[in-house]
């Protein structure tokens, strides 16, 4: 299927990498859909269980991060009534973003220059914990990027409005006591039209309204160029 005008111009910039000294090499990548059998052996409701899983992965692939995600139709988000719904079709299950997975605390470089837009600490069970959003306003597009499940130190003393430069450090990553319960890891989105969300955004979607977010938010690997 062809790019639209949107992908295309995320596909061509000029980005830094949201990760310093990890090339692509260093990559591996992660499957944690309902069709990796693997799973079924993997206690996934466990964040320890789940990080043992993940971090096996990334030592048996000679790896130092591991990623994966955009609209992985995805058993994990079953241990959160925040994403359930009695009716299959409004369950959320279906990932927007995309995720590098690796040591809590390592850092977040913005890819490029722009603003903060807003900031939350999102604490529901299973949701981002500390999240962080930047505005990039280019002569050709206004749009967003999100990054999720941050320490809470990312987000204590900054302000909106705030100036960002291009490989300026934005982040570090949290532990499963902060970011929703989850292996450490970065949830990268980008969104095209933010409305009127502040600090929050969904990253998960139900099959309803997948045809508008695969729009509006379009695969991130556009942008960062992991693969």
């Amino acid at each position: 299927m062809p790019l639209s005008a949107f992908e295309n111009f995320l596909h061509n910039l000029n980005i830094h990498p949201v990760l310093k000294n990890i090339t692509k090499s260093k990559l591996t990548h992660l499957d944690l859909s309902i069709h990796n059998s693997e799973l079924r052996s993997v206690n996934v409701s466990s964040s320890k269980d789940l990080e043992t899983y993940i971090f096996n992965h990334i030592k048996k692939n000679n790896a130092k991060a591991a990623f994966g995600g955009y609209l992985e139709h995805r058993g994990i988000y079953k241990r959160s009534d925040y994403f359930n719904e009695q009716n299959p079709e409004a369950e959320r299950n279906i990932h927007l973003g995309l995720d590098l997975w690796l040591e809590a605390n390592t850092a977040i470089f913005s890819p490029l220059n722009g603003e903060i837009h807003s900031f939350n600490n999102n604490i529901n069970h299973g949701d981002y914990g500390p999240t962080l959003i930047l505005k990039h306003h280019t002569e050709a597009y206004e749009f967003f990027t999100l990054y999720g499940h941050l320490s809470l130190e990312s987000i204590e003393h900054i302000k909106v409005g705030e100036k960002v430069k291009q490989g300026q450090q934005i982040a570090t990553l949290g532990t499963a006591e902060v970011n929703g319960d989850y292996p450490p890891h970065l949830h990268f989105q980008v969104i095209k039209d933010i409305k009127s969300y502040n600090g929050d955004y969904p990253g998960v979607s139900n099959q309803l309204d997948l045809e508008f977010y695969k729009t509006n938010c379009p695969d991130p690997n556009l942008l960062l160029g992991l693969i």
